[in-house]
């Protein structure tokens, strides 16, 4: 690797520590994606500098062909955008040829996303467990905690590590929304249901009702672990016995799941791929990208009923 080029690649990680405040999981996650991309350019006979748009292409189908994950190349692809874009920023290129980048065709298939009719029985299920009359207050606090948070994640989006970690203020709100701090400290609002609401309000009563210790600390959620509050094993252990119940397979019935359906269900209903990118707290679209099989499908709908030809 040139002098030049390693330059350029640490002004960029230094960036992103300065002025985005990434974690160092990110940092050295993108610095490993930096470093590999500029040693395909050593074998190919390029230099950051000098890589065009096909270049940048032709490295992704290389990532395929040493067979690189879906979720490895769409973060590569993040990397390069953002990588480029600062060099084109900071006038150290002229151009910026990640503009159009676009992966191969394979990372159009998206995960296995759940049914809205799925979902509605996971929460009809966890909410009428809060009413049984045989389980004690506290099995109804474990209930309410659970219909919480999953009336939370669907309606929001977020990540389960934002959702375990929620300060306890967010019960009380009175806006339509919450605010959510994501990766590298990045603020991002999210929308909250009147169900949402309430299921939230209801656990922190029944909480607050019991006088218990932890009660008085300052996440949402809280739990004796080393965190303060509920971990995301827990929850996810609490996700897949509610899914087994609910006659789901539990195997692919997990907290990022009902994230996965919480996109794919608004894209559906007409949302902008952008809009869900924004409330999924992804820096880049590429990451979003995974869902246009459902625009693909959504358009493919609509030219089928709105063309005066179709038939």
């Amino acid at each position: 690797m040139s002098h030049r080029d390693l330059r350029h690649l640490e002004a960029f990680l230094d960036m992103l520590i300065a002025e985005r405040g990434v974690s160092k999981n990110t940092f050295h996650a993108y610095r490993r994606d930096l470093i590999d991309y500029k040693n395909y350019l050593n074998n190919t006979g390029f230099d950051i500098l000098e890589a065009t748009h096909t270049v940048l292409s032709d490295y992704l189908v290389d990532l395929n062909l040493r067979g690189m994950t879906r979720p490895t190349i769409a973060r590569r692809i993040s990397a390069l955008r953002q990588f480029y874009k600062f060099l084109f920023i900071e006038r150290i290129r002229a151009d910026n040829p990640a503009t159009m980048l676009e992966g191969p065709r394979y990372l159009r298939s998206a995960p296995s996303v759940m049914t809205v009719a799925q979902v509605d029985r996971l929460l009809s299920l966890a909410r009428e467990k809060i009413g049984d009359a045989k389980l004690s207050s506290r099995e109804q606090l474990r209930a309410a905690r659970l219909y919480a948070l999953l009336e939370t994640l669907y309606a929001t989006g977020m990540r389960v590590s934002e959702l375990v970690s929620l300060p306890k203020s967010a019960a009380t709100t009175r806006e339509s929304f919450i605010a959510i701090r994501g990766k590298g400290g990045r603020e991002r609002l999210a929308p909250l249901t009147n169900r949402a609401k309430t299921a939230l309000r209801d656990f922190r009563g029944r909480l607050e009702a019991l006088n218990l210790v932890l009660a008085q600390g300052s996440f949402l959620f809280p739990a004796d672990s080393s965190s303060g509050h509920l971990t995301r094993q827990a929850f996810a252990r609490e996700l897949k016995q509610l899914a087994s119940i609910a006659g789901l397979s539990a195997e692919h019935v997990h907290p990022h799941a009902l994230r996965h359906a919480f996109a794919s269900h608004l894209l559906q209903n007409g949302a902008d791929l952008r809009v869900v990118q924004e409330l999924l707290g992804h820096a880049d679209i590429a990451t979003t990208q995974i869902y246009t099989h459902v625009l693909d499908e959504r358009m493919q709908a609509m030219v089928r009923d709105l063309h005066p030809l179709s038939n």
